[in-house]
This record gives structure tokens, C-alpha cells and sequence, in this order.
């Protein structure tokens, strides 16, 4: 009786995998010395794919069902080994299961800025992050390619070369695609589907299917923030200089004010010598406009006939001028002293 139990322990006759938790890849079936019963049963789940492996070599492929180990339903490993079709022994072979469930929730980000390159604005650093899915499409090329004869490979294994493909595809993505960055920015569906078709053939040649791909996140230099909230408030005035400027010449209103009431800074400076009153005459004219724009622009304007004919400085040109110095002494284009020096030979043109 002894004997018969040894004999029993040395053949395999039921070949399986039940996954006992998340995030496993591939599982090896455990061989040890022991050979597979002909005969034997093979049974794949759903989800799941199982392969045999000869001295290296992938031999044949099993997707889900039930199957009885015969040289029917293994030709390529009976070709391996030379059996004829009479074979009935027991045999050798490594067996591995691989899981196809998604692997969900699947985090990327930029863990420090990265550089790319735009068309309209040249080098531009950004952070982004989001999330993707994916399954192993090809068992066979991801064995070969990815988790070989590890006796389980999981989803974490695998998670550093994934976020790596990911990052080194952004700039590509961009490129690529042949949309402006502003533009990707804005429309973060737009932004996955870009990077999504750049990453779709990298992730195939390891064997792995991409299933889905978002972009959560786009931070961008404050600059350059700057530039895409300015276009997204075109859009929402349907892309209308006249009225976008119109839009701006209100949001300034009250700024102004507070400036002059305050008497300090350049419109504070303006005000004092008698800018303000021409300035809300600007602003006044501008909302008209706007909220008649086919009244005559020529109707509201009083034709200087009788003026002598000495240089006239208008006020609103100077204040423009004087904002438009102020933003260069903030970006550092203007030292202080060159800013003051400006400043006053305009303020002097008003007197």
C-alpha cells in the first residue's frame, strides 16, 4: 500500500489555479520532480490563461474550458518532444497561469516637473498625474518578455516599468497629436486620448493590453496659467476681441477705483492729475459698445475742430503706457529707478 501511495504522489492529474487575493500576474503551478498524468485534466477559469513551457520553449496556449492532456490537445508540445500518436505516458512540463482580470485604480504622476516641447511656447515644465487599467493582452509575449520562470509575478512588479512608460510618453504624446499644449491642457479627455495612443503599441510589446488611461491633474508655471485662463475666458465670449476686452475693461473697473480712492500707485498717481476722469470716459465708451454693438463708434467721439493745433496728450494712452511699465518692473525688466524715471517724464505730459 505503501508503494502505491508513492507511485500516486509522483503523477499529476488535475492541473488548476484558484487566484486567493488581488494583483497576481502569472502563477507557476507547483511541479517539483512530479509529472503530468496523460491523460490528466486542465482546467482554466475565466479570466485566466495557462501555458506550457518545454526546456524554455512555450509550447502550447490554453485560454478558458476544461481540457483532458492528450497529444490532440497538446500538438505543439508533441511536437517538442517527438511523441508519436500512440503516447500515453506521463510527461514533464512546466505550467503557468496568468490572470487577464483588469488591474484597476493603477496610479501615475510626475513625481518632479517635467520639460516638454510646444510649438507657440517653447520648453514648458508641468506636473500631472491620474490613473489607468490595464489586463495582460498576450500571455506568451509577457512571459517571455516580463515574468519568465518567477513562480509569481504581480501587479507591483510591474508597476515601476508601467509609471516609467507613461512619463517617458507625455512629451511624445504631445508631439504627436499635433494639438497645441494650451489646448491638451484645457481638455483633460483630449490629454488621455493622446497619451493613451502613444502608449497603446508600448505597452503591447511586453503583452500588455492598455485598457483605459485619465488625466486627472495639469499644473502648470503660474505664466503660462496665466495665458490659458485668458483663453478660456475668449471662449466663453466666443472667442470676440471686442467683447473679451470689453469683459476686461469692467473686471478693471473696480480695481481702479480702489486704486484711486487709496491715492496710491500709478493709477492713484493718474487720478491726482486729472486722468481719472478721461479714464472712466474709456471705460463708460467701451461698455456702450458692448452693450450696443452696432451703435456708431464715430457717433461718440466729438471731432477736435476747433483745437489748437498743439500736441495732445491723452490721458488714457499714459495710464495704458504706465501699466504696461509697471507689469516690466515686475518681471524684472525694469530696474526701479528706470521705471521712476519713465514714470515721471509721462506724468509731466499731463501738467
Amino acid at each position: 500500500m505503501a508503494l502505491m501511495d508513492f507511485i500516486k504522489k509522483q503523477f499529476i492529474d488535475i492541473i488548476q489555479w484558484t487566484e486567493t487575493g488581488d494583483g497576481t500576474l502569472a502563477w507557476r503551478f507547483p511541479m517539483a520532480d512530479m509529472e503530468i498524468q496523460n491523460g490528466g485534466s486542465l482546467t482554466v477559469r475565466e479570466s485566466q490563461v495557462a501555458i506550457f513551457v518545454n526546456e524554455g520553449k512555450v509550447a502550447d496556449v490554453f485560454g478558458p474550458g476544461m481540457y483532458k492532456l492528450t497529444t490532440q490537445t497538446l500538438p505543439v508540445l508533441t511536437y517538442l518532444k517527438n511523441w508519436d500518436k500512440l503516447f500515453e505516458s506521463p510527461f514533464k512540463s512546466d505550467v503557468y497561469f496568468f490572470s487577464t482580470r483588469q488591474q484597476v485604480d493603477q496610479k501615475w504622476g510626475t513625481p518632479q516637473p517635467i520639460t516638454i516641447r510646444d510649438k507657440d511656447f517653447g520648453a514648458v515644465r508641468l506636473r500631472a498625474f491620474g490613473n489607468y487599467s490595464f489586463r495582460v493582452g498576450d500571455a506568451k509575449q509577457f512571459h517571455t518578455e516580463i515574468s519568465g520562470t518567477r513562480d509569481v509575478y504581480t501587479v507591483a512588479d510591474l508597476d515601476g516599468q508601467l509609471r516609467g512608460l507613461v512619463l517617458q510618453n507625455i512629451s511624445n504624446a504631445i508631439a504627436s497629436s499635433g494639438v497645441p499644449f494650451l489646448d491638451l491642457a484645457a481638455n483633460q479627455i483630449q490629454f488621455a486620448q493622446a497619451l493613451a495612443a502613444q502608449l497603446v503599441p508600448e505597452f503591447n510589446k511586453i503583452g500588455i493590453k492598455l485598457e483605459n488611461i485619465t488625466v486627472q491633474n495639469v499644473s502648470l508655471p503660474e505664466e503660462l496659467q496665466k495665458i490659458l485662463d485668458q483663453k478660456i475666458g475668449m471662449g466663453m465670449v466666443g472667442n470676440d476681441m471686442g467683447k473679451f476686452m470689453q469683459y476686461q475693461t469692467a473686471q478693471a473697473i473696480p480695481k481702479f477705483a480702489e486704486n484711486a480712492g487709496s491715492g496710491g500707485g500709478i493709477a492713484g498717481d493718474a487720478m491726482g492729475l486729472g486722468a481719472g476722469v478721461a479714464l472712466g470716459q474709456v471705460l463708460a465708451q467701451n461698455l456702450s459698445q458692448g452693450l450696443n454693438p452696432n451703435a456708431n463708434p464715430a457717433a461718440a467721439a466729438v471731432a477736435p475742430t476747433q483745437q489748437p493745433a498743439v500736441a495732445v496728450v491723452d490721458p488714457a494712452d499714459v495710464m495704458t503706457t504706465l501699466e504696461k511699465l509697471g507689469e516690466l518692473k515686475t518681471k524684472g525688466i525694469l530696474t526701479q529707478e528706470e521705471f521712476d524715471a519713465k514714470k515721471a517724464d509721462l506724468l509731466k505730459k499731463l501738467v
